[in-house]
């Protein structure tokens, strides 16, 4: 009977056509499988018990475990307690080699967005969590227009993102059209994995004051501000805000660290690729010492008392390897295109630079755009006259950029 009762256990446990897998957690978050193909159950009985114990025919370590064909398993199992390491082994410690060099690498977040893992919607809109607002702080000249803050929030225990995702922002109270409950503002996240205070609860973001400006007086209209953004920029330290996400899966970092980016911002559309770059160039990552590409940005502001994160970004190209990273400015109301002499624009930029453009993304770059809207209109019809006064087909050749999934876009 106990026979009998292990043949069918056996039996049901190996259905026609399916293989066997026996999983195995090692470490923290890490799943490994021993997998065995369904010719060699077959040909050992379909699961029956045809295989005398000691047999290496349903599972060889030799084969699938770490001794990879070198013949010690069964070595060893022989000798017993009387084995001995051949001559001229290796073993390995736990000190690295003398000449070898030693980096620090911050990495207890790194799993977040590998094998194909994302950390999405820890919170939704229709029930949200409260982020606690540390610290705000202006970050434009008062000679610039308007009025730019970074906001450092303290997100809720276990709430974690990536780079270039974006978090949702539920403003309090209720709209006075529409009687309900304001509706959530997305604002693309401006730091790291791991937060400006680098330990992995902070969540950063770059906000532009929405003001209305009447025509005639020149003066702001309280009644037409923006409610979510001026909640924000006026929030005081300690200010509990509701908060939901993180979303996003199109504005991500390559995952081969040798491809290379070119990012393009207007405004506040910088956020994401502050997030980017202090990755890459400035904490102490295994993503920032393995990537071996090249990074461009190219930022348009309105004046250079508007250029955001600038003193952060001349660190950044103190800090990065020799030619892996291009920082170019568009300053519209201080400088001048090439190609009419009227104001320079982010596509002006691209254009004067079209055949760098164009050969990198042909070797496999990654593009990002972020910002207003009305950026995109002016840059596709430059690279479409830039791609025409080549001879190249623009339709077919953005087509192939975003099939190859180099082309990314997130405005607003």
């Amino acid at each position: 009977m106990i026979k009998l009762s292990f043949i069918f256990f056996v039996t049901i446990g190996f259905q026609s056509g399916e293989s066997f897998h026996h999983p195995t957690t090692v470490g923290r978050g890490v799943t490994t499988k021993l997998s065995v193909h369904e010719d060699r159950i077959k040909s050992s009985g379909c699961g029956l018990p045809l295989v005398p114990p000691g047999n290496c025919e349903l599972f060889d370590p030799e084969k699938e475990g770490l001794h990879q064909g070198t013949g010690d398993l069964m070595c060893r199992i022989s000798a017993g307690s009387s084995y001995i390491l051949p001559k001229g082994t290796s073993i390995v410690t736990s000190a690295p080699p003398a000449s070898a060099e030693i980096l620090d690498a911050q990495h207890w977040l790194e799993h977040l967005d590998q094998n194909g893992n994302l950390p999405l919607n820890f919170a939704k809109p229709n029930a949200p969590v409260i982020a606690t607002l540390l610290a705000r702080s202006r970050i434009i000249s008062e000679d610039a227009p308007g009025d730019i803050q970074h906001i450092v929030l303290r997100l809720p225990k276990d709430m974690h993102y990536v780079e270039g995702q974006s978090l949702s922002v539920l403003p309090k109270g209720v709209d006075p059209v529409t009687k309900k409950k304001y509706a959530p503002r997305l604002y693309s996240i401006a730091s790291t994995r791991y937060g400006d205070i680098l330990d992995g609860n902070t969540v950063s973001l770059c906000v532009r004051r929405a003001e209305y400006y009447d025509p005639n007086t020149g003066l702001a209209d309280p009644s037409k501000k923006g409610i979510c953004s001026n909640m924000l920029c006026d929030a005081m330290p300690g200010t509990e805000i509701e908060v939901a996400g993180p979303v996003g899966k199109t504005m991500l970092l390559p995952k081969s660290p040798n491809t290379d980016i070119i990012m393009v911002a207007t405004g506040t559309g910088i956020a994401p690729f502050r997030g980017f770059m202090h990755r890459l160039f400035m904490e102490n990552t295994v993503a920032r010492h393995m990537f071996g590409g090249t990074a461009w940005l190219i930022l348009g502001v309105p004046t250079s008392g508007g250029l955001l994160y600038k003193e952060e970004f001349d660190a950044m190209l103190k800090n990065a390897r020799s030619g892996s990273l291009k920082i170019d400015y568009a300053i519209s109301r201080e400088m001048r295109n090439q190609m009419d002499g009227g104001k320079l624009y982010v596509q002006h930029v691209i254009a004067q630079n079209a055949k760098v453009f164009f050969d990198k993304l042909d070797s496999g770059a990654c593009v990002y755009f972020c910002g207003l809207k009305g950026m995109m209109p002016p840059i596709l019809e430059t690279l479409e006259k830039v791609a025409k006064e080549n001879g190249l087909d623009w339709e077919t050749k953005l087509k192939s950029w975003k099939s190859n999934h180099q082309w990314h876009v997130e405005v607003y």
